[in-house]
């Protein structure tokens, strides 16, 4: 066998190894993206935190806390049959989306160390199984504030 053909035999074996490793799922990420982020004004010591995580990638995530220098206690709720629980996390469905809605899913802030007025924003952390940590600053809205639906 000469020279040439044993490098060209490494170049394609080398190749389809890179190939291989390169179509493996295990490197696969979510691709996430929020939008539609706000707070109403709050009215006690407590408020409700509403926004859009997008997941654009091949592969789920979920949602498992968000943190805010606004409060200590920072949870996220579902609400079922008019009823309000705390979770511990959010599926964020590869090629799908997460709502938290008005009257649905929501990040609740509960003992406030602030009350946060219309026009000011509020710094949130949100954090994930998979993907990196989003920071995200929720816009603070008329109490009544309810976006649109597209």
């Amino acid at each position: 066998m000469n020279v040439s053909r044993i490098a060209l035999t490494g170049a394609i074996a080398l190749t389809t190894a890179l190939t291989l490793a390169g179509c493996s799922t295990s490197d696969s990420k979510p691709e996430l993206k929020v939008s539609g982020a706000f707070m109403p004004q709050p009215v006690s010591d407590m408020a409700g935190g509403f926004l859009a995580v997008k997941n654009s990638g091949d592969i789920s995530d979920r949602l498992t806390s968000v943190t805010s220098p606004i409060s200590d206690d920072v949870t996220i709720h579902e609400t079922k049959n008019g009823k309000m629980r705390k979770v511990t996390s959010f599926e964020v469905p590869a090629g799908g989306q997460l709502d938290l809605e008005r009257g649905g899913n929501h990040i609740m802030f509960m003992k406030l160390k602030k009350q946060p007025k219309v026009g000011e924003k509020v710094p949130v952390e949100l954090h994930f199984e998979k993907a990196d940590t989003i920071k995200v600053d929720l816009p603070v809205k008329e109490t009544t504030h309810a976006p649109k639906k597209h």
